[in-house]
């Protein structure tokens, strides 16, 4: 009897353990499939998106490009004569006037050249003098004096005439050689950096420079554009200059705005492209010589344009896109097609109409027909305000 009294409490708590799970599993698990089969499918969630309106606009169309600024003028100053250099009047990087004096050469050898030359026109002179005062005397005489004693002394007169003309033109010329001791600035410009300096012997045959000056204002941009693109280029100047702004090589800094002067007189058939100059006040210095920018020609604006931002078109293997957004709050997709490209917006040509509201953000968990749930994108996206549609 006592062995058999665990074996039956055992076979008691099975017998228990098992009716419970009998009426779990027929009750209670049932009941739960009622409940959950009560409430029905469950709703999909709204995606969150942002979203800007398509707008009709006049849109700029730019060239952009990259180009080289060059001195409006530039000059190398050179030595017309030979000599030691006394003074450097100029000073490196500074703005110098047109005529103003940059350096001084030794000119004593070239004043005793003027001097000499002015002596010897004296001298002739006054040869001169009496060489009329002979002729004066013999055609006095009369029949006295020899035809041959006149004509003698009539040749005299000439010839010391024609002397003196020579003594001038050496004493202008000695002149002009005693000027170039001071080289002047040719044009107004900055200076750069001096190539010779005070004591040194320059000498007019060779090649090498005493200072270089270029014209900063106005000052100028040399820049290429496609060829396809010359007849719009023409075409825009018949009603005037086109505007052409230069940024920094990044495109993030504006530095200043010019016009359209020269277009070159031949395509570059290697590069398929043209040049083109393009000048600028240049006031505030901007722009330097050698600089390299970016540059944007104005060439045409597109009136009552479909323009949207550039987020909002997506690419695929089948070609550009867009999502808008329809009354119901689900997203459309559209093909489109686009012309433009800048400043964050494009040109649509086809797929999309003014007044529709096409998302910007958020597109890749948009699926044609999902539900959304919009937030208007400002131009700043800082300042985006959150305006969330009520369904």
């Amino acid at each position: 009897m006592k062995k058999s009294r665990p074996i039956l409490w055992i076979l008691i708590i099975a017998a228990v353990a098992s009716a419970g799970y009998y009426g779990w599993q027929k009750f209670g698990h049932s009941a739960g499939k009622t409940q959950t089969a009560d409430k029905g499918p469950s709703r999909p969630s709204a995606v969150p998106v942002s979203v800007a309106p398509v707008q009709k606009v006049d849109f700029p169309v730019y060239l952009t490009g990259l180009g080289t600024v060059q001195g409006f003028n530039t000059v190398q100053v050179r030595t017309r004569v030979d000599g030691q250099i006394d003074k450097l009047a100029f000073k490196e990087g500074q703005i110098v006037q047109q005529g103003e004096l940059l350096v001084s050469i030794d000119p004593r050898p070239y004043q005793a050249t003027l001097d000499q030359a002015k002596a010897k026109k004296a001298q002739d002179e006054a040869s001169l003098a009496n060489a009329n005062l002979e002729l004066q005397r013999a055609m006095k005489l009369g029949e006295f004096a020899t035809a041959q004693r006149v004509d003698t002394q009539r040749s005299t007169v000439a010839q010391l005439t024609a002397q003196i003309a020579a003594d001038e033109a050496a004493i202008s010329n000695a002149q002009t050689q005693l000027d170039y001791t001071q080289v002047k600035a040719p044009i107004t410009g900055v200076a750069g950096l001096r190539q010779v300096d005070v004591g040194n012997i320059v000498n007019a045959a060779t090649q090498t420079g005493v200072v270089t000056i270029s014209q900063v204002e106005p000052i100028a941009v040399i820049f290429t554009a496609p060829e396809d693109q010359l007849p719009y280029i023409g075409e825009g100047q018949k009603t005037g200059a086109l505007k052409v702004i230069a940024f920094t090589t990044d495109g993030k800094k504006t530095l200043a705005e010019g016009k359209l002067a020269v277009i070159n007189n031949q395509v570059d058939t290697t590069s398929g492209t043209i040049r083109l100059k393009a000048v600028f006040d240049n006031k505030d210095h901007a722009l330097w010589p050698g600089q390299s920018v970016s540059t944007r020609l104005l060439v045409r604006t597109l009136k009552d344009a479909t323009v949207v931002p550039d987020d909002a078109v997506q690419h695929s293997t089948n070609g550009l896109y867009a999502y808008t957004v329809n009354q119901d709050n689900k997203a459309e997709m559209h093909k489109i097609k686009v012309s433009y490209a800048i400043d964050g917006h494009s040109v649509i040509e086809e797929g999309l109409s003014p007044g529709q509201q096409v998302i910007t953000g958020g597109q890749f968990k948009v699926q044609p027909g999902s539900l959304v749930s919009t937030a208007v994108a400002s131009s700043n996206p800082a300042q985006t305000q959150n305006k969330v549609r009520q369904e």
